[in-house]
């Protein structure tokens, strides 16, 4: 289950707790206590939970970044390996104090706080300054995802100033509330660093019957690409499922590239390497056809 929320981004939503470990599993550890609620149906770890919340309260500060991104319910990239933790500017932690925390120092407005952690504006602006891309992408696609406004996101990101506020404001700008997850988010970030590719998520494709909704869809160049965990094919009938559905894609014409978890989160270079191949390969097909045409 804890693997399982980790994969997921550190929350997930009950439905996709029980198409991972099944539903029996699910009801088992809420009984146990072992998940807990930290938004409106959405999970996490009681044990993380509690250790971020004791890590605040006991350096008298709030959760931010990640830390306090989960406590919103939102997804992350990368779950951090110690609770990320904001004081005020002027506060003094001795060393001993700062072993378990990843510890920031900010002057922090009534505005920027939210109880225990950082508001949702002043997390989303924290995350995406601060942040390497991909993960800042995955933190924003996530707040949209689960209710925050695109132009709610714009307004907040139009008014940064300071280091990194034009960073922040591209973010934001490329931010889809329409990625699956976390991982879906870190492939279309190394997508988004490749010439001639321009990949959106969650397309419908009728071609010209139902042939399902991939992960990332370029329709110019009629490339599909699919975040694949063996997570969500973990059995013949969902292996058989999705063979089908590629081959149709396929035989309708359709490039479907499948990346591994492991590839997108380890080796973005790698994937990049793929795609622009890819993307350079089937310009020169497309642009032959045309021309014949």
């Amino acid at each position: 289950m804890l693997r399982a929320l980790t994969a997921l981004g550190g929350v997930a939503r009950r439905g996709a707790l029980v198409r991972v470990c099944g539903r029996a599993a699910v009801d088992a550890a809420v009984r146990a206590k072992t998940i807990v609620p930290v938004a409106r149906g959405t999970w996490a770890s009681a044990a993380g939970v509690d250790e971020a919340l004791a890590a605040a309260k006991g350096l008298t500060g709030v959760l931010s970044l990640r830390s306090a991104a989960m406590d919103h319910g939102w997804a992350v990239r990368t779950v951090p390996e110690k609770p990320e933790v904001t004081v005020a500017r002027n506060r003094r932690i001795p060393e001993a104090r700062r072993r378990d925390v990843s510890l920031r120092w900010a002057t922090l407005h009534a505005d920027d706080i939210d109880g225990h952690r950082t508001s949702a504006d002043r997390t989303i602006v924290d995350c995406l300054r601060t942040l390497p891309f991909a993960e800042a992408l995955a933190v924003a696609d996530s707040a949209l995802r689960c209710g925050m406004s695109f132009e709610h996101l714009r307004a907040v990101a139009r008014d940064v100033r300071g280091p990194g506020a034009p960073r922040v404001r591209h973010v934001a700008a490329v931010a889809d509330g329409r990625a699956a997850g976390p991982f879906e988010s870190s492939l279309r970030a190394i997508c988004l660093d490749v010439d001639g590719l321009q990949v959106v998520p969650q397309v419908a494709i009728h071609d010209p019957g139902w042939l399902g909704r991939p992960d990332l869809v370029d329709e110019r160049l009629r490339i599909v690409l699919e975040a694949d965990s063996f997570t969500w094919h973990g059995d013949r009938r969902a292996l058989r499922r999705d063979a089908r559905r590629y081959n149709a894609l396929v035989a309708a014409g359709w490039l479907v590239l499948r990346f591994s978890w492991e590839d997108v989160m380890f080796e973005p270079e790698l994937v990049a390497e793929t795609l622009r191949a890819v993307v350079k390969r089937r310009a020169e097909v497309m642009c032959v056809a045309c021309a014949a045409a």
